[in-house]
């Protein structure tokens, strides 16, 4: 899933141009989907934009393969659907590094997934952390560290919380 990096310099210039509170006066932003394939990047934007997601949890393994710095608190992304296209920033405003195993019921209720429970939270992403750790070469564990995220939807107004 390769992003549209203009369009989403153009979303993140209309963000900034419209922001009162000057949160998004700092040039730093991300631009990424959800997931691993466009399907689950569909289904869990789809998530965002209704409401019920507002919260994720990556591998910090992940980041690290990846280049990528962890979220931090007041950092933006923009997130793409699986065909690459900007469709929501999003503002970090909470984060936790810890095991799989600390997830506790608020969080996987926040992540707004399947039917919101703790059991299905952990089902879900024991599959997928297992998934994307085959893709690099390695095996994953529960005691793996996981970024905990919980986020607001800024931009566009009409998504915006």
């Amino acid at each position: 899933m390769t992003p549209n990096t203009e369009a989403a310099k153009r979303m993140w210039d209309d963000y900034v141009a419209t922001d009162p509170s000057g949160l998004a006066a700092a040039p730093e932003y991300t631009v990424e989907s959800f997931g691993d394939s466009p399907r689950l990047a569909d289904e869990l934007l789809e998530l965002v934009i209704d409401g019920r997601k507002r919260a994720t949890a990556g591998l910090v393994a992940d980041f690290v393969h990846g280049g990528e710095l962890l979220p931090r608190i007041g950092g933006h992304w923009i997130v793409c659907d699986g065909a690459g296209e900007p469709r929501v920033i999003l503002r970090t405003v909470e984060l936790r590094v810890g095991p799989f195993t600390s997830v506790d019921e608020r969080f996987a209720f926040d992540e707004g997934e399947d039917d919101r429970t703790l059991e299905s939270w952990q089902d879900a992403h024991r599959r997928y952390f297992t998934r994307v750790s085959a893709a690099r070469g390695e095996e994953w564990s529960e005691n793996d560290e996981v970024s905990f995220e919980r986020f607001r939807v800024v931009w566009p107004p009409e998504h915006a919380d």
